[in-house]
């Protein structure tokens, strides 16, 4: 027997806190009967399990990784009819979702999958797995204004974690520079709000790496399968930073 929640993430069905949702919504069904309420627990193997209706079924769990191109949203569908991640993903018949989000600017490395726990490893708020960027931005940050960043910067909705930042280019005739920066995090528009924070917006973002897990020489647009040694380096490196922030 396992809780009602976990069954439905593990079946593919949306990440974990999502799940969550959709049985607090009435959309959840055992045996016919509806469940509202968190901690039921079920059989995968004798109970039927619906949601909206419909019986979940075990899928092959898929573990990607896509350059995601700038202009394109990390959304199952979007009434704008702007491009979606799944456009670029031919073959693939499986509902994967992304771990985590980029925003419809930012381009790079996005992690998806349907293993619902393994989505919520990586993005639950206890599991600091370091997330890479590039950040390309108007004007040349001071090494003091740098220093705010790494060591936590204050933001509307609170103070940031201290971050990693370097130097990778400085333009003088554009007045840009790109800095790469390491945060531990996963909050809407992070990066960004740092950059504006110390008065230097970003222009370019890209995320290059996540955890140990880099975008090397995939191209824009393209995808490829994790191996499962990179799917259990994730998972190691998200139980390892839980345990140290303990």
């Amino acid at each position: 027997m396992e809780r009602l929640q976990k069954i439905l993430a593990q079946a593919g069905v949306a990440s974990r806190r999502k799940c969550e949702e959709l049985i607090l919504a009435g959309l959840v069904e055992v045996n016919g009967e509806t469940v509202t309420t968190l901690g039921v627990k079920a059989d995968p193997a004798t109970d039927v399990i619906t949601v909206k209706g419909k019986p979940i079924r075990g899928e092959q769990k898929l573990y990607l990784m896509m350059n995601k191109p700038k202009g394109v949203i990390t959304s199952a569908s979007d009434p704008q009819g702007r491009k979606i991640v799944s456009d670029f993903l031919p073959g693939i018949k499986e509902r994967v979702y992304p771990v985590g989000r980029l925003d419809y600017d930012t381009e790079g490395l996005l992690i998806l999958t349907n293993d619902g726990e393994f989505a919520n490893l990586l993005t639950h708020p206890s599991h600091h797995v370091p997330k890479t960027y590039l950040a390309t931005v108007k004007g040349v940050p001071h090494g003091t204004a740098l220093e705010k960043l790494q060591k936590g910067i204050k933001l509307e909705d609170g103070m940031t974690q201290p971050a990693e930042v370097e130097y990778q280019d400085v333009d003088p005739e554009k007045k840009q520079a790109t800095i790469m920066i390491t945060i531990y995090e996963g909050r809407n528009r992070q990066v960004r709000r740092m950059f504006d924070a110390i008065n230097h917006p970003v222009s370019r973002l890209k995320r290059i790496r996540f955890g140990e897990l880099g975008l090397m020489n995939l191209q824009r647009g393209k995808y490829r399968h994790l191996t499962p040694k990179e799917v259990q380096e994730l998972r190691d490196m998200a139980v390892k930073t839980h345990k140290v922030q303990k």
